[in-house]
């Protein structure tokens, strides 16, 4: 059941039912009252019995013994067991249990439905089965995972629970085969063939075991009927919005086939248990404080609730909590209780740390004086023993240097031998490698030797003379001891080579070094033998000249030999000195070395001694150094002592109010981020601060608590302003608030405000991504893992299903994992993630709020007033401006510093240990830190000084950016009027700043401060008025002065809250002919104000004065009577209300020109080329469609002008449609690389596309050509719910709309403007061609404007736009040039059939449009004055900017004469207008409380109240068998009267049949269909429904009065058929068809005077009498009545058509007796064909022409729109 009515209904039939039969029933039912509760588990689990429970402590004994053994194997589930919570497990259990029990569970989202449906399945041994959502996850995905579940199932036989919430219904079409499931179990194609085999090949033992043939349909049918025995369905759907009836609608067996168990809201004693038991675990609270933190909680949820409710009524804003919301409540306490008593208790630690350490300091002191004098006896000894020891290291340094000199005296000796003997090394060696050559070549001589030559020599008898001299030679040379043979001749040779070998070897050994002298003389004369060359003696003996290149070579070889010799000798015994030398001086040098270590050693001992006395000396240094630190820190903590010791008590009593505050803060933290400023005072300060003080058990909490100084301090508020955060109290509560959460925050920020500061906060560091571009669950989980900031910046109102658990901050595996679709991701705890849209009113689903903290950073009035005000003296007064903001700055930063400085202060004092007095750097620290704080308190001072000065400077220019800001916020509230009206703020701070630039200057401040608002007033005016349809400007003009006035206090709110309610005194009627008595209801509220006392006795007194006010044409421009006329413009606005409603709008904008001053008002549209200015690459051009107009001419006229062409490839002109999209996105890219101009037309035609478009188009404002251009154009929706545009496009782009211009001045100067003074000039015939132009003009405006009169204006809307006029002008040229007389004829019919007619397709319209051309274009209009309209003179020849001027001058102010109309033409639409002009001026107000209140249950009340009432008085259908009877003779007549009644019966047949229908749906007893939902609506707005409208006859009235005139209808019918005789006056109006009725007429004259029925006609004569002058009919033609004439009325004394009286809009027409006559007798002088329409809509409800008589020209009264109509 969904209401508590419900219940209290059924308890109340129970017990009716219960005592009906049986006695005694009041005790059993008191006790079902309590617990009536049965379910299969009553005894214990396992043992399946459904018995009743016999008590709560038993249930929640079993359920909680279940939810260990879940929690053992399953993911913990932390459910608190409440006795609503009890009763749901009990439900579900009981659906699960029951065979193909399938559940609908319904309920917000966080009410416990899918964990309450976990422990139910457990506790039937279900499993639970949920599909993994993962990117791209679609239909075939869901039927993959439901063939597993069925052959799990059906081939298994394991039971499965399905369990599925909205969020996994990321398609509706998923529903399809969920209702397949619920209602057949058949899904078609669920399975493959080849796999349905499988599966009836696996039961097939199964269906044989039962007794059943095993065919292929028993198989499939056992095999789908356990699938429904075992896959049970549980749907969690949340009841929010109208998702649920409409899916209920559309897949019936969500609903039929399932049993619904719907969750309530938690009651008050629910959310109080579950707090107090989660409370149970927290430490730091008193026990007996428990329950009343409990009941405070419960409250804090209950009373958001409650301000949502008003929320959404006054502000439109849906906010809503669940108890998933309320569990996080609870979450966030325990965790920030335990955060912030650590964080006191850390505080405490290091204060009380400080004191003791400061108070253990003074005693140290005396100790270190003792200290100190020790120290000073010890170093005087040091000092002596060092002195003794410098005495001995003198002497032996001394013994050292000494040697040190002889020494180095040798070694320079032995320098100077060592050089000698390399240089006589070098030249024997160089001399020797001389001698080398000749060595080598005596060896190669004797490598050419060997036995076998030799013997050949020595084998010669007598060898030639050089042969012999060889061997001679040799044996000279190896003569021994150099006795030299005196036989040398061949012979002895012989001998000497008697042995070979021997010889050889002599040969080879020979001692060349030492050859004999004698040998060498012997030798000389074979040598100087020129015969002696080996190459000579070859010839002869080879042997011979070997041995003759050995004898030369070895004697060259000696000769050199010699030479060396000496020089060796010399070397040898220059080494031999030189080694003496050295020996000496390393003896010496072994001696300095001992010396050497002698001296290191006496030279340790002596720094020794320095060092222990350098040490003594430092310690008494610093000791004397520690003294005076301590008296230092001692007198500088003076001031810290008492104020630590304070702050230590300080927080001793916050200690004791933690936790009460902590509670505060943590509701202020969980539910206020949505809510404005207005509620969040007021839950704060009038429910949640009063209830604290009323609790039994008092909560300690520290008085009037802010809760920003608990969560941040003014070192963070500071650092945050630095950052780009406004400074207003509003922007701070939200960062504190985003930055405390434990939930992610999701900030609302339309005005980007918040990003701006986020992305400063974070930098570099911060991962922007958006939903749906490439790859961004790949950067998600990278951040997830390296626990990065994540931005999601511009969500929709949906989420991605897929980011569900990360949203929720559902961890796995410990904490260690999120699942991201089927992917498990590492989960890094210092992750963060921020969402944020720019949506300014989202509409997030009650399950996303419950996952996110939403912070609301819409900026505020007095925010923005403050950061405007900024601006305007930065630009007005940079220097003061620059002054407060680096003041601002810079007291931020000494607020950062002192914290800064007092925190390391505390902790180097708490972390010093022990002996902490030597730390120079902690006491430095400390005098830095009073230094500075001395410093900054005097600059404070200063800046305070400053602050004041710059301040009152200042002030000078809020009045300005007061009218800023509430200017921006009248404009931020259009899109109340339409969706298309959004506006940046950034586009807003733009225009501010133009118009402050552009303010006329002015020496005097005042002077320029009201310079400076008008400038911003007037551009921010014609800035937002350019995007503004025309009928919302006037909505808009109002709004701004009516708000503009209020916050000047210059009018009263009283009188204009009457002015916009207009709240009419109900059940007085006038006592005066001229007001109505809905007028003088409103008169009489009026005297109630003390303003307006006697208002009423006046008017009734001077009667005639006054109506001579209310009947004048333009009242609001006359002096009221009496003292009256001296009332404010506001109170002449508020009698006028009441007097003349329809010259309101009129009124309303003389009020505006009154207050603001004439360009408010005037109608001239905005230059394109002026608008074009402001555009950039960023900053697109919207133009707002309308029909007749095409803005983009002026793109293409502009484009030409600056070279942008479709010739010059630099403009690109994209029509959006199929296709299309693709073209539009390459030609934007290229535009963005290029710099050139992209037009995308009727992009509201690619919905799908949109979203990619904002992207590119912001991706191109930030990197692209600057010459880029992007025009864009699109038709608005008709509702704000077929609405697509984005609102990024919108709000950065400049919008335009360029509609046909209101009134007759601004249409005439906008067809004017189609022309330049070059059009005029260019036709030869200049009066003709300038006169009729003029006329066309004005005929332009005339059909343009006249679409406003509404039907009376065109029977139908057409688009006529400025390129019929202009080419009606080159039309008009070409002929007055081609002919001689001006072809008047020709060109109307040119103009009006074909130009302007080819847009016509009504033949009334046609006539008028020809009418006009035939008064504006004749041959008369150059003869001489020629009226367009009254008072409106054709102008004569002038030139382009004259007619303009005259236009200004001469044109009469706006009334339906200038359209040939009466002046009650535009009443109806006046009034009308009026009203809805003063409804959405009253919407646009801000909204205080109350409404709304019940609205549900009265609407139903009134829809059946209504119903039984029209059932009741809905007559019995006519029996129309019985009537055929009765009808004997079928005469035209009594056909009309049996068609009309068949019609009638299709009509009540539906009413009945509908309503009984809605009738039996709102019992309950029929499903509620779309069909009904529609007719309860109608119902309830008293509308006529359209499928009764389908069967009925045109008609405008609401339901009440279309009803009371069926009634008549059918009254009407009844009478006539009782007897089939024509009434006397037949009530025209009340047929279905009236031209059956006048055919008829047609049909029984033509039959009695056998006439032929074509060749006839209708007459119509008006009669001068009322119907009820007539007791019977005509004898031939018929009386008819109930016509009434628009227009004009009808003279009855002369019997013409004469102008209307004012007021008087449909004046009845006397009886008019109809007959028909032959089409030749039929009289045209002097006669209107006048149409008759069915009602005021005409066009479509056409029934015939009457011709009436008339002394005027009847185009007067074609141009006046006159008709005849049959229903007003």
């Amino acid at each position: 059941m969904v209401e508590d009515r419900d219940f209290a209904t059924f308890d109340k039939l129970q017990s009716d039912t219960a005592r009906k039969f049986y006695e005694d029933m009041e005790e059993t039912l008191e006790e079902a009252r309590l617990m009536n509760m049965y379910c299969h588990f009553a005894s214990g689990i396992g043992e399946p019995k459904y018995m009743p429970v016999q008590s709560w402590g038993s249930l929640n004994k079993i359920l909680l013994e279940a939810l260990d053994g879940y929690n053992e194997v399953n993911a913990a589930l932390n459910l608190v067991l409440f006795e609503d919570a009890m009763c749901h497990i009990c439900r579900i259990n009981r659906i699960l249990e029951s065979p193909r029990g399938n559940a609908l569970l319904v309920g917000v989202g966080g009410s416990g439905k899918q964990s309450l449906t976990r422990l139910a399945a457990f506790i039937s041994s279900l499993e639970v089965f949920q599909i993994t959502l993962k990117k791209g996850y679609s239909i075939p995905d869901l039927k993959s995972d439901l063939g597993a579940l069925y052959i799990k199932a059906g081939v298994k036989n394991v039971g499965i629970v399905f369990l599925m919430t909205d969020a996994q219904v990321a398609d509706e079409n998923f529903l399809v085969l969920l209702n397949d499931l619920l209602a057949s179990g058949e899904i078609p194609d669920l399975f493959p063939d080849d796999e349905v085999e499988n599966i009836v090949g696996s039961v097939r033992n199964e269906v044989r075991g039962q007794g059943m043939m095993d065919t292929r349909e028993n198989c499939w049918k056992f095999f789908i009927d356990r699938v429904r025995r075992r896959l049970k369905v549980a749907l969690c759907f949340s009841p929010v919005g109208s998702t649920l009836r409409v899916r209920s609608r559309k897949f019936p067996a969500m609903v039929n086939c399932t049993a619904i168990d719907w969750f309530h809201e938690w009651p008050q004693e629910a959310l109080e248990s579950v707090s107090l038991r989660f409370l149970q675990e927290v430490e730091n609270i008193e026990p007996d404080v428990k329950e009343s933190v409990s009941k405070f909680m419960a409250y804090v949820h209950v009373s958001v609730n409650q301000t949502s409710k008003n929320y959404l009524v006054n502000e439109r804003r849906y906010n809503y909590t669940t108890p998933k919301s309320f569990l996080e409540q609870i979450k966030l306490y325990r965790i920030l209780l335990a955060l912030k008593s650590k964080d006191l208790m850390t505080k405490m630690e290091r204060l009380e740390n400080g004191l003791q350490k400061l108070n253990s300091t003074s005693a140290q002191v005396d100790d270190l004086k003792a200290k100190l004098a020790a120290q000073e006896v010890e170093l005087k000894q040091k000092n002596e023993d060092a002195d003794k020891l410098i005495q001995v290291v003198g002497v032996e340094t001394e013994k050292v240097t000494r040697e040190k000199a002889v020494a180095d005296e040798e070694e320079q000796k032995v320098a100077t031998i060592a050089v000698e003997v390399s240089r006589t090394q070098r030249d024997c060696e160089e001399d020797l490698a001389k001698a080398e050559p000749a060595l080598v070549a005596a060896q190669e001589a004797l490598n050419t030797l060997n036995k076998n030559n030799l013997t050949e020599l020595k084998s010669f008898g007598s060898p030639v003379v050089a042969v012999t001299n060889v061997t001679a030679a040799v044996m000279v040379l190896m003569a021994p001891g150099g006795r030299v043979p005196k036989d040398r001749s061949w012979k002895a040779a012989k001998v000497m080579m008697a042995k070979v070998d021997t010889f050889l070897d002599s040969l080879v050994n020979f001692n060349k070094e030492n050859i004999h002298e004698n040998c060498l003389k012997a030798i000389q004369p074979y040598l100087q033998d020129p015969e002696f060359k080996p190459e000579l003696v070859t010839a002869k003996s080879y042997a011979a000249a070997g041995l003759c290149s050995w004898v030369i070579n070895i004697v060259r070889f000696y000769q050199v030999y010699c030479e060396v010799e000496p020089k060796r000798q010399a070397l040898n015994k220059a080494n031999a000195e030189l080694a003496a030398a050295q020996e000496k001086l390393a003896a010496i040098k072994a001696k300095i070395n001992h010396l050497n270590e002698n001296l290191a050693k006496l030279t340790a001992k002596f720094e020794k001694a320095t060092a222990d006395k350098l040490k003594c000396q430092q310690e008494a240094e610093s000791t004397a150094r520690t003294i005076s630190l301590a008296n230092r820190l001692v007198g500088g903590l003076a001031s810290e002592n008492v104020r630590w010791a304070e702050a230590v008590s300080n927080f001793r009593v916050q200690g004791r109010t933690l936790c009460g505050d902590v509670l505060f803060i943590t509701a202020f933290v969980s539910y206020l981020g949505y809510f404005t400023k207005r509620y969040r005072l007021q839950l704060m300060d009038s429910a949640w601060r009063p209830y604290l003080s009323q609790l039994k058990v008092p909560i300690p909490v520290t008085p009037d608590l802010d809760p920003l100084t608990m969560l941040t301090d003014d070192a963070d508020i500071a650092t945050w302003q630095n950052e780009g955060l406004p400074a207003d109290r509003m922007s701070t509560e939200n960062a504190t608030i985003l930055t405390s959460c434990e939930r992610w925050p999701l900030m609302v920020d339309p005005q980007l405000q918040g990003i701006k500061w986020i992305k400063n906060k974070y930098g570099e560091d911060l991962r922007v991504i958006r939903i749906g571009q490439r790859g961004y669950l790949d950067s998600i989980e990278r951040a997830l893992a390296n626990g990065e900031v994540v931005l999601i910046e511009n969500l929709e109102e949906t989420v991605d299903p897929v980011l569900g658990p990360l949203l929720g901050r559902e961890t796995i595996k410990k904490g260690r994992y999120i699942k991201i679709g089927d992917k498990e991701c590492e989960y890094n705890p210092s992750f963060r993630l921020i969402l944020h849209t720019k949506l300014a009113n989202p509409h997030y689903q009650p399950e996303l709020q419950a996952q996110c903290t939403l912070v609301n950073f819409t900026v505020t009035r007095d925010g923005l007033e403050d950061q405007l005000l900024a601006a305007v003296v930065s630009m007005e007064r940079p220097d003061l401006e620059e002054l407060k903001s680096n003041l601002t700055k810079q007291q931020n930063g000494f607020k950062i510093t002192l914290k800064t400085l007092e925190d390391s202060l505390l902790s180097r004092l708490s972390s010093a240990s022990g002996n902490f007095l030597g730390d120079t750097e902690l006491v430095e620290n400390l005098e830095t830190t009073k230094r500075t704080a001395a410093e900054i308190e005097e600059k404070v001072k200063e800046a305070k000084v400053t602050e004041v000065r710059i301040n009152e400077a200042r002030e000078h220019y809020r009045p300005a950016a007061a009218r800023a800001s509430l200017l921006y916020f009248i404009m931020n509230d259009l899109n109340k009027i339409h969706p298309m009206y959004q506006f940046s703020l950034k586009a807003f701070s733009v225009v501010f700043q133009k118009a402050v630039s552009k303010a006329t200057a002015d020496e005097v401040l005042k002077q320029r401060v009201s310079n400076l608002i008008d400038s911003i007033t007037f551009s921010v005016y014609q800035y937002t008025t350019r995007g503004l349809f025309e009928c919302d400007k006037l909505t808009y003009i109002a709004q701004l002065v009516f708000q503009i006035l209020l916050m000047n206090k210059e009018i009263n709110p009283t009188e204009l809250d009457f002015l916009l309610r207009y709240p009419v005194q109900p059940g007085v009627s006038s006592p005066i002919d001229f007001l109505s008595n809905h007028s003088w209801g409103g008169i009489k509220a009026l005297c109630s104000m003390e303003e307006f006392r006697n208002l009423d006795r006046d008017i009734e007194g001077s009667a005639k004065r006054w109506k001579k006010l209310v009947e004048s044409e333009c009242p609001e421009k006359e002096k009221f009577p009496q003292e009256w006329k001296n009332k404010t413009a506001l109170q002449r606005l508020c009698m006028l209300r009441a007097l003349r409603p329809d010259r309101m709008t009129y009124a309303v904008r003389d009020f505006v020109e009154e207050k603001l001053g004439s360009q408010y008002v005037m109608g001239r549209s905005l230059d394109f080329a002026v608008s074009f200015e402001e555009s950039g690459a960023a900053t697109p051009m919207f133009f707002i469609l309308s029909p007749g107009v095409d803005p983009l001419k002026d793109v293409e006229k502009h484009g030409r002008k600056l070279g942008y062409t479709f010739d010059n490839r630099n403009f690109h002109n994209v029509s959006l449609g199929q296709g299309q999209e693709v073209v539009a996105e390459q030609a934007l890219d290229l535009a963005a690389r290029e710099g050139h101009w992209v037009i995308l037309q009727n992009i509201h035609l690619v919905a799908k596309w949109l979203g990619t478009l904002e992207k590119k188009l912001e991706q191109h404002g930030e990197s692209s050509h600057p010459e880029l251009r992007v025009f864009i154009s699109a038709e608005s929706s008709a509702t704000p719910a077929g609405h697509i545009i984005p609102q990024g496009i919108l709000e950065n782009s400049i919008k335009i709309t360029n509609e046909p211009p209101m009134g007759m001045h601004a249409n005439l100067h906008k067809a004017l403007d189609n022309f330049n003074q070059d059009t005029l000039e260019m036709c030869a015939r200049e009066n003709e061609f300038k006169s009729i132009l003029f006329s066309l003009c004005y005929f332009h405006a005339v059909v343009a404007e006249r679409r406003k009169f509404g039907p009376q204006g065109w029977n139908r809307s057409y688009p006529f736009n400025t390129g019929d006029l202009t080419i009606s002008v080159n039309v008009l040229y070409n002929y007055l040039e081609a002919n001689a007389k001006v072809p008047y004829d020709d060109l109307r019919y040119l103009f009006g059939e074909i130009m302007y007619g080819g847009h016509i397709t009504d033949d009334w319209d046609r006539r008028l449009c020809r009418t006009y051309l035939e008064e504006f274009i004749k041959p008369e209009m150059m003869e001489g004055e020629h009226f367009l309209a009254p008072g409106f003179l054709l102008p004569g020849n002038m030139d382009y900017n004259g007619y303009h001027q005259y236009i200004d001058e001469a044109l009469p102010t706006e009334s339906p004469y200038l359209y040939g109309l009466h002046p009650n033409a535009e009443i109806g639409f006046l009034t009308q207008t009026s009203e809805k002009l003063f409804r959405t001026v009253l919407e646009m107000q801000p909204r205080d409380g109350g409404g709304g209140e019940g609205g549900a249950s009265s609407r139903e009340e009134k829809v059946r109240g209504i119903l039984d009432e029209i059932m009741e008085k809905l007559p019995e259908e006519f029996n129309m068998v019985e009537l055929l009877s009765k009808a004997e003779e079928r005469t035209p007549y009594v056909v009309v009267a049996l068609q009309e009644c068949e019609r009638m019966n299709l009509l009540t047949q539906e009413i009945k049949q509908s309503l009984k229908e809605l009738s039996l749906g709102l019992k309950g007893e029929l499903t509620m269909t779309s069909d009904m939902e529609s007719l309860q609506n109608a119902l309830y707005l008293d509308q006529v429904p359209e499928s009764w409208t389908r069967r009925a006859y045109p008609s405008t009235l609401g339901l009440g009065l279309w009803f009371t005139d069926l009634l008549a209808r059918i009254r009407e019918l009844e009478s006539w058929t009782s007897d089939f005789l024509l009434p006397a006056a037949v009530w025209l109006a009340g047929f279905f068809n009236p031209q059956s009725f006048l055919t008829a007429i047609m049909q029984s004259m033509a039959r009695r005077n056998e006439w032929p029925l074509d060749k006839m006609c209708l007459q119509c004569d008006v009669t001068k009498k009322s119907r009820e002058d007539f007791t019977a009919p005509p004898r031939e033609g018929a009386y008819v009545y109930g016509l009434f004439m628009e227009g004009a009325r009808w003279d009855t004394q002369a019997g013409i058509i004469v102008d209307a009286r004012l007021k008087e809009l449909t004046p009845a027409v006397p009886v008019i007796f109809i007959k028909a006559i032959p089409v030749d007798k039929q009289e045209t002088r002097n006669v209107y064909q006048c149409p008759v329409y069915k009602t005021r809509q005409r066009g479509p409800t056409y029934v015939w022409t009457f011709n009436l008589k008339t002394k005027e020209n009847p185009s007067k009264w074609t141009l006046a729109g006159v008709a005849l109509l049959l229903q007003i």
